[in-house]
This record gives structure tokens, sequence and C-alpha cells, in this order.
């Protein structure tokens, strides 16, 4: 799509991180409207605290995709304080 690149996906049960390599005349905010599109604002309307996008400015590419690819190995436990 428009030259970017999907670097890492992960399905979870309640959001999905994707990290996506853009230029740079694309900002965040418009890169991750693009990828949410019609499905997301009727998702957002029924859900609002389900949904949150960000940039990785103040991390490496690099660690935001080892963070993405071993989200499906963590276990959710509650009261274990992560």
């Amino acid at each position: 799509m428009r030259g970017w690149e999907i670097i890492a996906l992960e399905v979870m049960p309640v959001h999905m991180p994707l990290l996506v390599k853009h230029d740079a005349q694309s900002s965040a905010s418009y890169v991750a409207n693009q990828f949410t599109g019609f499905t997301s604002r009727v998702l957002r309307e029924e859900f609002p605290h389900l949904y949150f996008a960000a940039s990785a400015d103040a991390v490496s590419a690099v660690t935001v995709e080892k963070y993405i690819i071993t989200q499906g190995a963590r276990p959710w436990r509650k009261g274990d304080g992560s």
C-alpha cells in the first residue's frame, strides 16, 4: 500500500499491534487512519476503550518489532503486576 511495508503484525484477542515502515511525508496518524478505515470507525463507536495508535519515535523499530512478535507468547496473568 503506497510503498509502505508491514514489518510486524500480531493478531491478539483484544488488539492488533502493527509496525509499519512508511515514507517521511506520511504522518503516523495518517498511516494509522489508512489502515483502520470504516471497520475501525464502527468498532471504535461500540468499543471506544479498545482503540489506541501511537508513533514509535522514542524507541527503535527493532524494539517495537520484537515487542509485537513476542505478544503471542506472553500469558495474560492477573495480579502479577505486569
